[in-house]
């Protein structure tokens, strides 16, 4: 549950390496989080954050890992059952995906749907699993990390773009759903996050270390880090939000976009 001061205590990240979770979770834990999941494919790289969250708070952070693919729909219930079976989750950042790379995935389909299946199927099954489980609680937030590529279509990244869209309405109508359960449902929009590895929330199977080429932002997109997006995270948690952009005046350059007509659009996107 979360504490008199409305921190979560509880976290679990879908993505277990992300860079943006993981800022999130450093973020929280500074303040009164105590148990920490991070689900993905066991790989060094988890365990190593595993490690440096242990370390924290000198190790008063209980920190533990579970086996997760995004690929892999069926596998969801069990393994996010088994977080939540050994007790309440408060918080829930589903923060894999993967940006793919546009020009090698027009001429290959298969590796187009597994852009589709990773950002918008894996994304589905898991946050379906996760809102259940939490309106069975009673309460819990779910923040779902997308982009502000799913604004509106562009040239440069379409196929990552309309799974990003897919995602956005998907969460919109979760979020519906779960009003009057307890459950808040938030979607954050980054732009152009900096920093190593930080292009894309996680990889396909949900460790965060499989990297794509990242579709470069609109022009004039501004720009932001994994920790302004976790402190975004935070406060629009506090506000309970129900989008985040980040960084904010990002909104108003998503909304002169989606107004601009095509021709000028695709001249102001051009590469």
């Amino acid at each position: 549950m979360k504490d008199a001061f409305g921190a979560p205590q509880s976290v679990l990240v879908l993505g277990g390496t992300s860079a943006i979770g993981l800022a999130t979770v450093r973020r929280l834990v500074a303040r009164r989080t105590r148990s920490v999941w991070l689900a993905g494919r066991p790989s060094p790289a988890l365990d190593a954050a595993a490690a440096d969250l242990r370390a924290l708070r000198c190790g008063g952070v209980r920190v533990r890992t579970v086996a997760f693919d995004a690929l892999d729909p069926a596998s969801h219930e069990e393994a996010l059952g088994k977080v939540f079976a050994e007790g309440d989750i408060d918080l829930v950042l589903l923060a894999f995906g993967i940006t793919g790379d546009q020009e090698h995935d027009e001429a290959a389909p298969l590796s187009a749907v597994r852009v589709a299946e990773t950002n918008y199927t894996g994304a589905l099954s898991a946050a379906l699993v996760c809102a259940g489980a939490m309106q069975g609680q009673g309460h819990g937030a779910l923040v779902v990390l997308s982009s502000v590529a799913g604004e509106r279509a562009r040239r440069a990244d379409f196929i990552y773009g309309s799974s990003k869209a897919g995602l956005d309405t998907f969460t919109q109508g979760l979020r519906d759903a779960m009003d009057g359960t307890g459950v808040q449902v938030m979607t954050v929009r980054p732009g152009d996050v900096r920093g190593p590895a930080a292009t894309a929330p996680g990889d396909a199977r949900g460790d965060g270390q499989r990297r794509e080429s990242a579709p470069r932002p609109p022009r004039g997109t501004p720009s932001t880090t994994p920790e302004e997006v976790a402190k975004a995270i935070e406060l629009g948690l506090r506000r309970r939000s129900g989008t985040v952009y980040v960084p904010e005046r990002l909104r108003l350059v998503a909304g002169a976009l989606r107004l601009l007509p095509a021709p000028l659009y695709r001249a102001v996107l051009a590469d």
